[in-house]
């Protein structure tokens, strides 16, 4: 698809840079926010770092007590993240469309990578800015009327497409709990968001081809565990058929 995008942006920067306003290109070259963050002042920023402060609390559950460090935090030990990655990871080779398997094994896997992408992100002014503003992308913070209204072939109105053809949305992605770090949980929540845009870019559908595709290309951009395991192993389970397809 011939969209025109991001005013030559590398597409690694997808979920780092230039997507706090999520901006679209039309084909007339002008750009279109779907939705806007307004620049975090000084009193915004120490407002949500004790919002944060405040949602660090300790929680009881089955008779232990632990600290959550964001909403649905789940705090764990080396070895307990240890059989996560195993289970997970068995799981998630057996059934690919196990979202939540996939979830885990990213979470378990990537706490090093993550530091690394996080690192990048604050070492570029509209990564930091993001890092900042934490904007989400979700139904609700885009404004999906507006992009249906845009013309075919740019970037918002096909990702839409994307939204309806496949039936999914945004707001499926699911929420982190292992990462025992606040920021480096909004990384890969990011990177969880920004999939589907992805998807769009590349033209690729929701099937196990689509996904083996995006996951290569996120494995070379970001560079995490799961997606080079993902890109590793997950043309076994395509048949001879789609393989040969490729070609």
């Amino acid at each position: 698809m011939g969209f025109s995008l991001l005013r030559r942006a590398p597409l690694c920067s997808l979920w780092m840079r230039g997507w706090g306003a999520l901006e679209v290109a039309s084909a007339t070259g002008k750009s279109q926010c779907l939705y806007q963050t307004n620049a975090a002042s000084a009193h915004d920023i120490h407002e949500r770092a004790y919002s944060q402060m405040e949602e660090s609390k300790m929680v009881e559950e089955d008779g232990e007590t632990y600290q959550s460090l964001y909403p649905h935090h789940i705090p764990t030990s080396a070895f307990q993240k240890a059989l996560l990655t195993v289970g997970s990871a068995l799981m998630s080779l057996y059934d690919p469309y196990r979202h939540d398997m996939i979830a885990v094994l990213g979470e378990t896997t990537g706490p090093l990578v993550l530091h690394s992408l996080r690192d990048r992100m604050r070492n570029d002014p509209e990564g930091n800015q993001i890092l900042q503003e934490r904007p989400r992308i979700q139904m609700s913070t885009l404004e999906v009327h507006k992009l249906r209204e845009l013309p075919i072939g740019t970037f918002g109105r096909e990702y839409v497409r994307f939204l309806d053809d496949n039936k999914v949305s945004p707001d499926t992605r699911m929420p982190v709990k292992f990462v025992d770090n606040e920021e480096l949980a909004y990384v890969i929540q990011r990177y969880r968001e920004v999939h589907d845009l992805l998807h769009t870019l590349l033209g690729m559908p929701t099937n196990m081809l689509g996904e083996v595709v995006v996951k290569w290309f996120e494995a070379i951009q970001t560079g995490l565990p799961m997606c080079i395991l993902g890109a590793a192993f997950g043309p076994l389970r395509l048949n001879s058929k789609k393989k040969l397809s490729k070609f």
